[in-house]
Parts: C-alpha cells; structure tokens; sequence
C-alpha cells in the first residue's frame, strides 16, 4: 500500500450546517469548536443556523470552512488516522498547514479571521467573480483569457478545468469566446475574483500580519498551491503569494502521486477535490470525510 494524503477544500464547497454531525459525535471535535466560539462568538451559530447567502460572504466562509475542517482532521487524529503529506485548496492550504503543526489550531484560525477579512474587503470594492472553464485545455484557456484586460486563469484544477477570475463586466464576452472555441463555462458561487491580482493589496495586507506569527517546520509534507511543489523553508512568503497568485492544484496532485501517495482522503464538506484527482489520475483512490458516518467508511476501506 502506499502513502496517504489528506486534502482540504477551499470556498465553493461550504453548505449551512456543515460540520454539526462532528460537532455533536466528537469530543475532539466539539472541544476545538468551543475553543474558535471562544474566539470568534456566534461562529456555531453561523455554521448551523446560517443561510446560504450569510455563509457565502468570504469573512464567514473562509472562517467556517477552517473551523470544520480541522475540527473533523482533530477527530479523525484522535481515532488515529494519519497522513505522510497535506494539501489544501486556497483557504484548504491554511488546514493543511494546521494539520502539519506549523501553527496551532488556534492560531491558524486568527490567520484565517485575518485573510478572509482582507479579502473580503477586496470584493467589495471590485465586481469580480470566477467562471469554469471545461473541456478546453490550459494552453488554449490563457490564450482565450490574453485577449482580455482584466481575465487571469487562476485555477489550473485538473485536465480540461481551469478556472479564471474577471471583472464581471468581461465575463459574458469571456463565456462567449469560451463557447466558440468549442469549450463549456460554469459561473462560481464565489464573491470575488480570488488568486489573481485584482487581490494584490489583500495578499500586501496578508504578509504584513503574519510578520506577528511564530510558525513551525511541517511534521510532514504539504503542497503549495503557489508553486505545486512542497512547501520551502519560506512558508510566509508562500503563504501571502497564494492569495494573488494561481492555484496549481493538478500539478501538487500529481506530485504528490510522484511521492508514492496512492490514497487521498478529502477532510470537509463535498468531494469537489476528489473528483478534480480522479480527473487527474484515475488510478489513486480517493476517499472524503464530510460527515461522521464517513469515518466508518474510510476505516474499512483502508483496513483498519
């Protein structure tokens, strides 16, 4: 058997109630919960009892995505359940690095408070947004996105899916130019146009305040959705980056497969990255734990 990979989802994949069933089953769980209520009073509120539109804003659902996510990684820890590498999709990668023990759980949800919030800041002052592009291939998606001023592919997801931000007075003429070079467009139910540089002055804000944090070296591997390689020794200077900078996620998976990784299993709402990995390379299982019957699931399939 080979090596196993935990993998964090970033926005898109949130839905009201998220996390309740491990808040509710897990000590773990609920005890780091407790702890980011502490912090932040009315997050369990806004995970259980939010509407959609409430928890689509960024400064709620980078908050929350974060806070279920490490709370179902410290359940699974307390079971037993390990990985030899982490990856995470955009916020994702700041789970995976909790994950990793370079910063506390705690910390890394006063990181998260701070990304979304100046992040949330940059899409109210642009109109923005991300469109998905399918069935064209990522050569013919930037040549596409050239012949526009404010169009930038942002994420290189899986063969035949990349995603681009643009302003939303260029994305029908995007979508249009989409549908003539024989591909298909799919709008995000995202706020803004994230990883691209209409976040040039978030991901400025971003570096200034993680000068105040005193981070770790990783425990194991994790994969940098800047560069799609493991993480180096300048884990700020990264970490800042990827907020303006494309998610090379196809790239991260298949190093990761390189690494001998042949099982990966999704920590979070959904298995958008699950089907993104299968797309990249259907021979590695994938497995995901949303909910706390999942558990269950991925213990059998592993055999343990």
């Amino acid at each position: 058997m080979g090596k196993i990979a935990f993998v964090f989802p970033g926005q898109g994949a949130q839905y009201p109630g998220m996390g309740r069933d491990f808040y509710e089953n897990s000590e773990a769980a609920r005890a780091l919960i407790d702890s980011y209520e502490n912090m932040a009073p009315g997050l369990i509120d806004m995970l259980f009892s939010s509407s959609e539109e409430e928890l689509m804003r960024t400064e709620n659902t980078q908050r929350a995505l974060y806070a279920v996510e490490t709370a179902i990684q410290s359940a699974m820890k307390s079971l037993g359940f390990e990985a030899s590498h982490a990856a995470g999709f955009s916020l994702g990668e700041l789970s995976a690095l909790a994950s990793a023990g370079v910063f506390s759980y705690q910390e890394g949800f006063r990181l998260v408070s701070i990304r979304a919030s100046l992040m949330q800041k940059e899409t109210e002052k642009l109109r923005t947004g991300m469109v998905a592009v399918l069935k064209l291939d990522d050569e013919t998606v930037e040549k596409l996105a050239s012949g526009f001023s404010d169009v930038y592919p942002v994420n290189y997801n899986s063969p035949g899916q990349v995603v681009v931000a643009a302003a939303e007075d260029r994305m029908e003429a995007f979508e249009n130019a989409v549908k003539e070079a024989g591909g298909r467009s799919l709008r995000l139910s995202v706020s803004g146009g994230f990883h691209s540089p209409f976040m040039k002055d978030a991901a400025e804000g971003f570096s200034e305040a993680l000068c105040g944090f005193a981070f770790s070296a990783p425990a194991i591997p994790v994969w940098s959705n800047v560069t799609g390689e493991i993480y180096g020794r300048d884990i700020k200077g990264t970490l800042a980056e990827q907020i303006k900078s494309p998610v090379r996620w196809a790239k991260a998976v298949r190093g990761m497969i390189g690494e001998d990784v042949d099982t990966f299993i999704e920590i979070g709402p959904g298995t958008t990255l699950s089907g993104l990995i299968k797309r990249t390379d259907r021979s590695v299982r994938t497995l995901s734990v949303g909910k706390f019957g999942d558990i269950d699931a991925v213990r059998e399939a592993l055999g343990c």
